[in-house]
Parts: C-alpha cells; sequence; structure tokens
C-alpha cells in the first residue's frame, strides 16, 4: 500500500461519548486505518459528549472514504463532517493581486492613475522600451497552457488545469519573487496558440508554456521564440532536462563515472525526452539510446517526426535494436520520462554495477524505487516522499529571475546548461551521497545560484556606442530613472 501523503490531508468532526476513552479510540481507528494522524483539537463539550477534529493524512481519496467509515462504525462515534485540506487551500484560488504602493489620497490617485499616469503613457510611446522599466513587464512571467498535457491526467482542458498553472505562479513568487499569471487559452489549435501569445506579449517579460501536448508544444515554442522579442521556455522540456542535468552530474561523482563514458538508457521521447537527450549531448554524454514505444530509436527507424528523427540520427551509434528491458543490460544511466510500471527490478540488476536511475514518472514511477535501489547506487523519482526528489521548481523559478534582471531576449542551450550546473553545485562534495544528489526544493541558495549563472550568461554586452547626441541609441528622454 502506498504510504499517507499531505496531499491528501483530512479533518474529520467526529462526535464522541464524554468518556476519558473515546478520543483516544477515535484516534487509534484512524491509525489502524492506516492513516497518519497529524492532530487532535477539541472543538466543544456538552454533557452528553464531545466533539473532535481528528487531522490526518490518507494515501487518496478512497483511503479518506475508508477511514470515514471506519469511524461511523464505531459504537457511539458519529463523523458530523469531513473536509479536504487540498481542495480547501484551493478555495478561491490560490494567488492574487497587489499593490506596491497604497492608494489612498487624491495625491496617490493623480499618481497612480489620472492624470499622472499620462505622462507615463507618452514615455512608452516616445520610448517603447521604457515599458520594461514603467511598467510590471520587467517582472512578470505568462504561464500559458491548452490543458493538454496536464500533469499526468492528460487532456483535461483549460479550466481543470488552471489550478497547476495558479500552483505555477505561486511558486514564481514564492521562490524568486517573480509575478507570473495563468494564461489557460480555450483552444488547442496551433496557429491560435501562437498569435493570443504573440497578442498578450506586450504585458510579460516572459514566456512559460506549460503542459502543451507534443509534438504540437515543438512548433509553439520554436515559433514564438522566432516571432517574440522576450524569452520563450517550455518547461515540461527544458525545465526537466535542467534539472535532470543537475542530479546526473552529481549522481556520477557519487559512483564515480564520467558523463562521456557511461551508456545511458532514456525512456519516453516526447518533449521532455527530447530536450533531455538534448542536453545532455550538450554537457558531453556520448552514448544515448532512447526508446519509445516501439523500441529503441536509431539510424534505422527515422519516420515522418522530426522531433524524433533528430534523436534517431544523434544516438544509438552503435544500431542497437530490441525492447527497453533488453536495453537496459549493460547500461550505466536509466532516465525514465514515459509511463509507470513498465520495469521490474530484475530489470534494473540486468544494468551495469553502480547504476543510476532516474525513474521521472508521476505519480508513478517506471519501476518501483525500492526495488530499483536492491542493485542500483542512486535512485531519484519525481516524488517528494522519496530521497533526490527531480522537481522542476529547481530550475523555473530561477531561470526567469536571472532573464527578466538582464532583460534577455532569448534562451539558449548554453544557458540551460550552466542553470543546470548552478544547481548541482548547491550540493557540495562532501553533502554528497546516494541519498542526496540534488538540492531540496526550499533550499533558499538554488534560486539565487541559478539565476546569477543566467545574468552572466544572458546579460547583453555593455554599451559604448553613442550617437552624435551623446546619448546610447534608444535611451530613454524620460525623467523616470
Amino acid at each position: 500500500m502506498a504510504l499517507p501523503s499531505p496531499s491528501y490531508t483530512i479533518t474529520l468532526r467526529v462526535q464522541v461519548p464524554a468518556s476519558q476513552r473515546a478520543t483516544s479510540t477515535v484516534v487509534g481507528a484512524v491509525a489502524d486505518a492506516g492513516a497518519a494522524v497529524t492532530g487532535v483539537d477539541i472543538a466543544h463539550s456538552t454533557p452528553a459528549g464531545l466533539v473532535v477534529d481528528v487531522t490526518c493524512d490518507t494515501v487518496d481519496t478512497q483511503h479518506s472514504e475508508q477511514v470515514v467509515a471506519t469511524l461511523e462504525a464505531l459504537d457511539g462515534v458519529h463523523v458530523l463532517k469531513w473536509s479536504d485540506s487540498t481542495f480547501l487551500l484551493h478555495l478561491g484560488g490560490k494567488i492574487e493581486v497587489a499593490l506596491k504602493a497604497p492608494i489612498t489620497t487624491r495625491r496617490d490617485l493623480s499618481r497612480a492613475y489620472t492624470p499622472g499616469v499620462a505622462r507615463v503613457c507618452t514615455a512608452i510611446a516616445d520610448n517603447p522600451d521604457d515599458a520594461r522599466r514603467l511598467t510590471i513587464k520587467r517582472n512578470t512571467v505568462a504561464v500559458v497552457t491548452d490543458g493538454t498535457a496536464v500533469l499526468g491526467l492528460g487532456d483535461i482542458g483549460p479550466a481543470a488545469a488552471l489550478p497547476v498553472m495558479e500552483g505555477k505562479a505561486a511558486l514564481f513568487k514564492q521562490f524568486a519573487g517573480v509575478d507570473a499569471w495563468p494564461v489557460c487559452l480555450d483552444t488547442t489549435d496551433t496557429e491560435e496558440i501562437i498569435a493570443v501569445v504573440k497578442a498578450i506579449a506586450p504585458v510579460y517579460g516572459g514566456v512559460n508554456l506549460e503542459d502543451i501536448s507534443a509534438p504540437r508544444c515543438f512548433e509553439i515554442e520554436a515559433r514564438l521564440r522566432d516571432e517574440l522579442d522576450i524569452p520563450v521556455f517550455h518547461d515540461d522540456q527544458h525545465g526537466t532536462a535542467i534539472v535532470v542535468l543537475a542530479a546526473l552530474v552529481n549522481a556520477l561523482k557519487v559512483v564515480d563515472k564520467k558523463l562521456a563514458d557511461v551508456r545511458i538508457v532514456v525512456s519516453g521521447v516526447g518533449a521532455a525526452g527530447n530536450a533531455i537527450i538534448r542536453l545532455l549531448k550538450a554537457q558531453g554524454a556520448e552514448h544515448i539510446v532512447a526508446f519509445g514505444r516501439g523500441g529503441a530509436l536509431g539510424p534505422d527507424t527515422l519516420d515522418g517526426d522530426p522531433h524524433r528523427n533528430w534523436i534517431s540520427a544523434n544516438t544509438n551509434t552503435d544500431r542497437f535494436a530490441g525492447a527497453l528491458h533488453e536495453g537496459l543490460a549493460g547500461a550505466d544511466v536509466f532516465i525514465g520520462v514515459s509511463a509507470g510500471n513498465i520495469l521490474t527490478g530484475a530489470d534494473i540488476a540486468r544494468m551495469n554495477a553502480d547504476a543510476i536511475v532516474f525513474a521521472l514518472a508521476n505519480p508513478t514511477p517506471e519501476v518501483d524505487p525500492i526495488a530499483a535501489a536492491e542493485t542500483a547506487a542512486v535512485v531519484a523519482t519525481g516524488r517528494s516522499d522519496y530521497p533526490n526528489q527531480i522537481n522542476n521548481v529547481l530550475a523555473f523559478p530561477g531561470l526567469f529571475r536571472g532573464l527578466l534582471d538582464v532583460g534577455a531576449t532569448e534562451i539558449t542551450t548554453e544557458l540551460m546548461r550552466v542553470a543546470a550546473l548552478a544547481i548541482a553545485d548547491v550540493v557540495a562534495d562532501d553533502e554528497l551521497n546516494s541519498a542526496f544528489v540534488i538540492p531540496g526544493v526550499f533550499d533558499h541558495r538554488v534560486a539565487e545560484s541559478v539565476a546569477e549563472a543566467v545574468r552572466a550568461v544572458a546579460a547583453p554586452p555593455a554599451p559604448d556606442a553613442r550617437t552624435a547626441s551623446g546619448r546610447r541609441p534608444g535611451a530613454s528622454t524620460s525623467l523616470a530613472r
């Protein structure tokens, strides 16, 4: 049975008889039902009995309902109501707009709005570059989705995707002070998505594409990168690739192997798998075999998909042909971004000694992490209840913080590579071990380290050319500095 999780925390308001043992009986029953009790509070008392709030972590919704049924079966016990803490957190949404300066007097109003704001509008009209300094553009990112590839849920639509995009925006703010806003589009048409994002781009300093299904995500990202003057980032591709590279750099230190020497097996050739392979090669990986549903890709498996064809042409130089479990024999590294429970511990045992396993399918990894750890030296997942969580929150907040700080216009492979190394470097060599190859998501050093690395790569060259008037080309004439 899976372990209880904070994702399924419930609070039960329970009426019990007025006795010394009633509350302990309820707590014991909840524990016996497999839940983890985290709090017990007396809500109120009457001569006839007590009303007790019991808070506990459960495994899933069905388990929560089983806990309720268990209590209802006790003599003299009645569950008055119960609530799911995750749903309570989402009531009314998770983010809001806040003022940076108060508007409490006529003087405040005249500066923030009319008539004073007209002067700022005129300054931007005269010099559009001033929008980055004088509006929210300098610190704001659009989190754009069409809801077609949301987490492990698939195509659930834009409205159902909104809680995820709100969460993304909350993480931007929490970890890097970036103001992000969900943009959930009620269209799956590639051209419409591109047109809408281009139309709203003046408000934003960057675009984070999220949960858009492949292969459309490739064209949408490529076109927007070409046609916009702000950085465009597809987190499902490049955020995942950055954190995977960071974790692999450190995992290889633990097992004392070199990236150029190891044989890497990648399961999944969609958006994430494609980006991971490209970034690993940029870092110096030479021996990669990628597997899709039909088996290994290679020079003999070219088809009509240009993204799969790139993988076919740039990996599997030995022309291995076969299934995934066969390809694991003699491999040093397994990276899974595919589907849950497609491998067993016995499959992992076929890998070389001191193997590295990144089973990243969520919520169910490609192989049971405990079974994998029986023979692999390092095991990582996308889950928070196992060591070495590969989580994109280690990458995107700091990456956009750095991009916004220097007014960058694009995201390069080199920029992503140095971001990955910055994450890896947060873990000191004397901290590295098989259960700790990647920083924790709440390590405050990560976002700033990534931002610093990005600023160093993305910063434009210092201006030196000046016009006859002594001003730099395009310099502002407004009084705001």
